[in-house]
């Protein structure tokens, strides 16, 4: 079974904590053991692990990746988001958890993120636990 995640962004550049949201569809699949995998079907967002701690740790992702791959930079794509889709193939639309006890095995201070780089927009998580 497959768990849509509805998430929506008010920033171009956003970390977006969805741990809470994944966590939450784990539990309803039942699944005591296995693996989680979240996926993001979209070209200019990602999906990441980091710290939720603490919120300077997100800014300074957002930070040092417009530094290495600015917004307006003379790249030849037309809609002005090549910056977004970089930043998204290198960082990737998918990250596996590991599920022990109906839970997702993060670190203490890992949570799952939503990586917007190109929003505000309506956008859509897919959860497949096994």
């Amino acid at each position: 079974m497959i768990t849509e995640i509805p998430v929506k962004s008010s920033k171009r550049n956003e970390l977006i904590d969805v741990t809470e949201k994944v966590q939450l569809a784990v539990a309803k699949s039942g699944v005591k053991e296995g693996m989680c995998v979240v996926y993001c079907p979209h070209t200019t967002a990602a999906v990441i692990i980091t710290e939720n701690a603490d919120p300077s740790v997100q800014r300074d992702i957002i930070a040092k990746l417009s530094q290495l791959i600015p917004e307006n930079a003379g790249y030849t794509h037309m809609e002005g988001n090549s910056d977004s889709h970089i930043k998204s193939a290198v960082i990737g639309n998918s990250r596996t958890v590991l599920v022990k006890d109906g839970k997702l095995l993060l670190g203490r201070w890992e949570g799952l993120m939503l990586f917007e780089m190109d929003g505000p927009r309506s956008r859509k998580l897919l959860v497949s636990i096994k």
